[in-house]
């Protein structure tokens, strides 16, 4: 079983259904035992740091997911699930769970594109990723395939070698890192058609 946590950050039920159309078994849970139980882990979410931390801490999920890390559980993390890994968001200042070293940082205002034309925060909608490393889960990509991002923040490793993937609006910035066992990403697969639905087959085969 896959355990998709719920942390009422929203994006869940979209989650299950990419997993029910691979024929993978999902279930979302607040359940710290459930989490603990389960084969592998999706960590999702849309919306704020703050608020996300302080119902992952009432829900002691924030526990569970540390543990499931430290255990060595397959974790993949999506949009918000890659903000809140590092140690503090600078939405709210908020301290976040510390997994990865580094700070998920705001996009600067006012931001342009290279013709220097005014950019929309937050970033959203279809954009390319870079890849300047190998990863198991993103293995079989096309080339020039394409991701759905919705976002204001994006995450900063302090430690440039979890960095697979970088990701270009109005600066390059890190959207996708590596680190053990776990694997996140700025962007949604779950809604990036056949080349997220990639991502999360490859996901729910991976033996870190």
């Amino acid at each position: 079983m896959i355990a998709v946590l719920d942390y009422k950050a929203g994006n869940l039920t979209s989650v299950i259904r990419a997993l029910d159309h691979l024929g993978y078994k999902g279930k979302i849970t607040q359940s710290r035992k459930e989490v603990l139980e389960a084969e592998r882990v999706i960590f999702p979410g849309v919306g704020a740091a703050k608020k996300a931390m302080e119902e992952l801490k009432l829900l002691k999920l924030d526990e569970a997911i540390k543990e499931a890390f430290y255990e060595g559980k397959p974790i993949l993390g999506i949009c918000l699930g890659v903000q809140i890994i590092l140690e503090r968001s600078e939405e709210g200042n908020t301290e976040c769970l510390g997994l990865i070293p580094g700070m998920t940082k705001t996009f600067p205002r006012p931001l342009y594109d290279k013709k220097g034309e005014g950019l929309k925060i937050p970033h959203m909608g279809w954009n390319s990723v870079k890849f300047i490393k190998e990863h198991p889960i993103f293995d079989g990509l096309e080339k020039g395939s394409e991701f759905y991002f919705v976002h204001s923040y994006y995450p900063m490793p302090s430690i440039e070698e979890i960095i697979v993937g970088i990701t270009e609006y109005g600066l390059w910035f890190p959207s996708i890192l590596a680190f053990k066992n776990l694997v996140a990403m700025q962007f949604h697969p779950e809604k990036s058609g056949r080349p997220g639905l990639k991502i999360l087959e490859n996901f729910c085969k991976w033996k870190p």
